[in-house]
C-alpha cells in the first residue's frame, strides 16, 4: 500500500506514535462478510465472541431474544419473552449508554431499559431522570446546564442498580477557537461492531463525537424488521460497541447493507412503501441523531458542533428508482432543497457533509453513487458553494471499502476534497489506488495480497485559533498508526 505523492503528507512521520491503551486483544474468530451478510445464528455468536464473549448473563440474553426475533417477523424489544428473558438473567439495561446529539451545554443519553423502574443520570453533581412506559421501549435522557468544551464523568442508574459508566466532552462554543476533533469512517458491518481494539483508539483519542456513514450494525435483512432488530441487539451486547457508545456521541447515516441489501434503494422491486417506512421507523429506534425539526420522510439531518455544521444525508432511501439519471433522483428533491438551504443559512466556520455512496467518480466508474445516478443534483450543489462562497466544505463517504482521499477539481480552478475511511470493518473491495488518477491523495484497499484487513477510521482535527483555521486529516489504524495526515486551511477550502 503506497500514498501518492500528490500532497505533502506527515504520516510516514508519525507511525510510531501509537496510543498506550493496553494490550492488542485477539481476534478469536474471523468472519467474512460473505458470512457476516447470511447472518445465521452460528455466525452471529461467531460475531459476538469474535474478540471475546461479553459477560455470561448478557451473551445468553442475546440468545434468547434473537430466538424470539428469528421465530416472530412482528417482534418487538417490548416483546414479553424478551422482556422475561431480560428478567431471567438479571438484566437492567437491554442497551445502552449511547451518547448522541452533543451541544455546548449537554449531551443527550440513549438507553433501552429492561424495568420501568426510573433512570437516573448523575452528571457534575447533577440529576437527570426519566423512565418508559414498557421495558424495552428506547429512552433519551436530555443532560444539560453544563460548561463548554469541559469533560464530564457520568454514571447512570437504573432504580437503585448502578448500570453503566461513562464520559464525554461537551462541544464548544459556536465562536470559540477551540480545538475540536471529530472522528469519522465507514463500512464497519457486523464484522468490526465488536472490533474493541479499534474503539479502544477512537476512545483514546477523544474526539469530541463519531461520525458512522453507513453499513453499520444490520446485515442484508431485507426488510425483516425483526432481524434488523436482533441485529441491533447483537450490536448492544457488545463489549467493543459499549466501550464505543458510552464515551463518544455518535452520529450515524445509513447505507445499503443496513437499509435492504447490497446496492438497493428507494423502493425496490419485491418491497412497498409500507417497508420503506418500516426500516425507517427502526433506524430512528435504535440511534441517537439530532431530532429533526419537521416530519421529513427520509433519515437526513443536520447539527452543529462547536465551529463545525454537521450534515449527514439519506443516500439511500430518498432515491427513486424509476427516475434514475434524472434531477432529484439521488437525494429526491425534497431533500436536495434541504441541502441548498441549509448550505445557504450556515455561518459555521467548517461543514462537514456525509454521503453514504462516493462523491466522486474515481472508484469503480461511480457505481452506485452521484455520478451514476444524479450528475445534475450534484453540479447543483457544487455549483451553490462556489458561486456562494461557501466556505470550510469537507466531503466525507464510504460503500466502496479502502480508505480514499481525493481532490475534485473544478472548472472554476477551485477543488473539493473528498476522504473515504471506509475500513472500519477491514473488508475486501476495489484496489485502494484508482489507476492514472492524479488527484488522488492516497488509497488503501480493505484487505492486502495476503488477506490481511486494513482496518482504520478518520479525524478530523480543527484549530479555530489562527487567523487562517486549519483542519488536519488523519488516517489511524486500529492498533493506533497514523497512516496519513493531510493539513489544510480554511481559506484553501473557500471559493475565490
Amino acid at each position: 500500500m503506497k500514498r501518492r505523492p500528490f500532497l505533502i503528507t506527515l504520516g510516514s512521520l508519525l507511525t510510531s506514535c501509537k496510543l498506550a491503551l493496553g494490550n492488542a486483544v485477539d481476534r478469536q474468530f474471523r468472519v467474512t462478510l460473505k458470512n457476516a451478510h447470511k447472518g445465521t445464528l452460528d455466525i452471529d455468536t461467531q460475531l459476538l465472541d469474535s474478540y471475546g464473549p461479553p459477560p455470561a448473563n448478557l451473551r445468553q440474553f442475546y440468545l434468547d431474544a434473537r430466538k424470539v426475533f428469528a421465530d416472530n417477523p412482528t417482534a418487538e424489544f417490548t416483546d414479553q419473552a424478551i422482556v422475561d428473558a431480560a428478567k431471567r438473567h438479571r438484566l437492567h439495561l437491554m442497551g445502552g449508554p449511547m451518547l448522541g446529539d452533543l451541544h455546548s451545554n449537554g449531551v443527550t443519553i440513549w438507553l433501552r431499559p429492561a424495568t420501568t423502574q426510573t433512570c437516573s443520570i448523575a452528571v457534575a453533581g447533577k440529576t437527570f431522570q426519566g423512565q418508559v412506559d414498557h421495558p424495552g421501549q428506547a429512552l433519551r435522557l436530555s443532560i444539560t446546564g453544563l460548561a463548554p468544551n469541559t469533560g464530564y464523568d457520568y454514571q447512570l442508574h437504573v432504580g437503585d442498580h448502578l448500570a453503566a459508566e461513562g464520559n464525554f466532552t461537551t462541544a464548544p462554543l459556536d465562536t470559540a477557537s477551540d480545538t475540536v476533533r471529530i472522528a469519522f469512517g465507514s463500512c464497519c458491518h457486523k464484522i468490526g461492531v465488536h472490533n474493541l481494539n479499534l474503539f479502544r483508539q477512537i476512545v483514546g483519542r477523544h474526539p469530541h463525537a463519531m461520525m458512522l456513514l453507513g453499513d453499520i450494525a444490520v446485515d442484508d435483512r431485507e426488510g425483516n424488521i425483526a432481524m434488523h432488530r436482533a441485529d441491533y441487539q447483537l450490536r448492544d451486547v457488545s463489549n467493543a460497541w459499549r466501550t464505543l457508545a458510552s464515551q463518544v456521541p455518535l452520529y450515524a447515516s445509513w447505507d445499503d447493507h443496513d437499509y435492504f441489501n447490497n446496492d438497493l434503494s428507494g423502493v425496490p422491486k419485491r418491497f412497498t412503501d409500507a417497508d420503506r417506512d418500516g426500516v425507517r421507523s427502526v433506524w430512528h429506534e435504535n440511534w441517537n441523531n439530532p431530532p429533526a425539526d419537521d416530519q421529513r420522510d427520509g433519515i437526513y439531518f443536520n447539527t452543529r458542533i462547536g465551529p463545525i455544521e454537521i450534515i449527514m444525508l439519506d443516500t439511500r432511501s430518498c432515491r427513486q428508482n424509476s427516475r434514475r439519471n434524472r434531477y432529484g433522483s439521488y437525494l429526491g428533491e425534497t431533500q436536495q432543497a434541504w441541502l441548498k438551504n441549509t448550505l445557504q443559512k450556515s455561518n459555521a466556520p467548517f461543514k462537514i457533509i456525509s454521503s453514504g455512496t462516493m462523491w466522486s467518480d474515481y472508484v469503480s466508474n461511480a457505481k452506485d453513487s452521484w455520478g451514476s445516478w444524479d450528475t445534475e443534483a450534484r453540479e447543483e450543489i457544487f455549483q451553490l458553494i462556489e458561486q456562494e462562497n461557501v466556505g470550510g466544505v469537507l466531503l466525507v463517504c464510504g460503500d466502496r471499502h479502502g480508505a480514499r482521499g481525493f481532490r475534485i477539481p473544478r472548472p472554476s480552478g477551485f477543488a473539493f476534497y473528498e476522504f473515504e475511511p471506509a475500513t472500519l470493518g477491514g473488508v475486501s473491495g476495489p484496489a485502494g489506488l484508482v489507476k492514472d488518477c492524479p488527484d488522488q491523495l492516497f488509497g488503501y484497499s480493505g484487505t492486502d495480497d495476503k488477506g490481511n484487513d486494513f482496518i482504520a477510521f478518520g479525524e478530523f482535527t480543527f484549530d479555530m485559533a489562527a487567523d487562517d483555521p486549519t483542519v488536519t486529516f488523519r488516517l489511524i489504524g486500529q492498533h493506533g498508526d497514523v497512516f496519513e495526515e493531510i493539513p489544510l486551511v480554511l481559506s484553501d477550502l473557500t471559493p475565490a
